[in-house]
């Protein structure tokens, strides 16, 4: 793949993704977390795409470095859901 490919590829993603954000009103985000994971897994697809393409050490180092942080904000966009959830549960009351 051309780098101008690549560039392009970003340039349209931060742009849908920031359309995507922008549009999700502040009372449904942390509901909403869970679906953004699925997003985010779609990211750590993309930078396994670019590196196993990249062809100098400096881009699969890159590429490496985003597979990382995607990775990090998908478990830590699933520990909050879980968290947000884990709120939500009715404790039993024990009627004796």
């Amino acid at each position: 793949m051309s780098p101008l490919l690549l560039i392009l590829i970003f340039i349209v993603s931060t742009v849908v993704g920031y359309m995507i954000i922008k549009n999700v009103p502040s009372l449904l985000h942390t509901p909403l977390m869970s679906g953004m994971n699925a997003l985010s897994g779609i990211t750590v697809l993309g930078a396994l795409t670019a590196t196993a393409f990249a062809l100098g050490t400096g881009s699969k180092i890159l590429g490496y470095i985003a597979i990382v942080l995607a990775m990090i904000n998908v478990a830590g966009g699933f520990t909050v859901t879980s968290k947000m959830l884990k709120m939500f549960k009715h404790k039993e009351v024990d009627n004796k």
